[in-house]
């Protein structure tokens, strides 16, 4: 391509000359590796500690009363240890996006979604998981009260519904059906078996104050 041709390409405005471009780089990677000399030379002083793929780190959880001490990865779920780790498959994984519910578990008595918090997160807490409310061989009272109300068509949901419902009669004994509703609202159940979830949890809080669950 002539001198001549490539200037005049450069004042027709249809485009950047080859020139125009390569100049146009140059000046970009210039400015580029002048921030990250001024990046290296501030030291990032403020900046977190980021942990390297790969790096195991020791963590010590209190699961149903008994404490497990593991080296997990810091990426690994709560949800991914007590499943595939521990060997406690009640805690269901289902979207695994905290949607669902089917993960449910209590944390220092509260419900919790196991596939949105890290099991590093759980270190010093309280966790419960379905396995948890059984008494012996025997089922705990809110277990009991699902087998009694049949609130459960293909199951897989269960164990969440029960200890959205386990954490909720902790902290309300007696709750009314508008606080029933409220209290298991982040469980979805796609057999849509919510009356008898209701019912379910309605008797449960009966049983656990000594009524037995009569209606």
């Amino acid at each position: 391509m002539s001198r001549d041709h490539e200037s005049k390409e450069c004042r027709c405005g249809r485009g950047v000359s080859r020139r125009g471009f390569i100049a146009s780089m140059g000046v970009g990677a210039v400015a580029v590796g002048a921030s990250n000399r001024l990046l290296a030379a501030s030291g990032e002083a403020g900046a977190a500690e980021v942990t390297k793929p790969g790096q195991w780190v020791r963590v010590t959880l209190n699961v149903n009363g008994r404490k497990h001490t593991l080296l997990v990865e810091p990426r690994w779920t709560l949800l991914h240890v007590l499943r595939e780790e521990i060997g406690l498959t009640g805690s269901k994984a289902g979207c695994e996006r905290g949607e669902c519910g089917a993960c449910t578990v209590l944390m220092d008595g509260v419900p919790r979604y196991a596939c949105m918090t890290l099991a590093v997160e759980a270190e010093g807490m309280e966790i419960v998981t379905v396995e948890g409310l059984m008494k012996g061989e025997e089922l705990g009272e809110v277990q009991q009260a699902f087998l009694d109300e049949d609130a459960f068509q293909c199951g897989y949901c269960t164990p969440g519904q029960i200890m959205a419902v386990e954490g909720l009669l902790r902290s309300n004994p007696r709750p009314s059906l508008q606080e029933i509703q409220r209290g298991t609202s982040g469980n979805l159940c796609r057999c849509g078996a919510y009356a008898h979830i209701f019912k379910a949890a309605d008797r449960a809080a009966k049983l656990k104050s000594g009524k037995g669950g009569e209606s």
